[in-house]
């Protein structure tokens, strides 16, 4: 009797901590420390987790497979940021999530943001259709284009534009 408990506690442990590296964080600093503390990038989930359609479905598609969830257990910090409607949040959680939309511009959800292990803003992205390991694959493309090619703010993109297009037409 005693053995069985001890085996039965044992794979209890071990099932908590396969997946415990794929855990939702709520708590955005801390989040942010784990992240630059492990070196992994961090996937912000801006939800609306008991109303919105396309969140449910993003959830239910790609969040909840296994192929998502091996790859963020290795890869990902992921931050849960809910916006509910019939769930109950602390004042705290809520105010730091509406610090989160207005920081990072959400108009819509599912919004998913991927910031760099320092916190610097890699990608915008939201659902795509083709499940959890098309999603994987467009995850690794954002991140890897961040890392191999330097980011320029669409902001710095015009104004760069608008010289080159100056210096164009200063010959005629």
């Amino acid at each position: 009797m005693n053995r069985q408990l001890i085996l039965i506690a044992l794979m209890g442990c071990f099932t908590a901590s396969a997946f415990a590296g794929s855990a939702w964080e709520t708590d955005f600093k801390r989040a942010a420390k784990k992240a630059d503390r492990k070196d992994r990038y961090m996937l912000l989930d801006f939800t609306g987790s008991d109303w919105c359609g396309w969140c449910i479905k993003l959830n239910n598609e790609v969040f909840h497979k296994p192929e998502f969830k091996d790859y963020a257990r290795k890869n990902l910090i992921l931050v849960e940021v809910d916006f509910p409607r019939k769930k109950k949040q602390k004042k705290s959680l809520e105010k730091q999530n509406a610090d989160l939309a207005l920081k990072y511009g959400i108009r819509g959800y599912p919004t998913i943001i991927i910031l760099a292990p320092d916190g610097t803003f890699v990608a915008k992205t939201g659902y795509k259709r083709g499940g959890a390991e098309k999603y994987v694959a467009h995850l690794e493309k954002l991140i890897d284009k961040y890392e191999n090619e330097p980011y320029e703010d669409s902001a710095a993109k015009d104004r760069k534009k608008g010289r080159d297009e100056n210096r164009e037409g200063s010959g005629k």
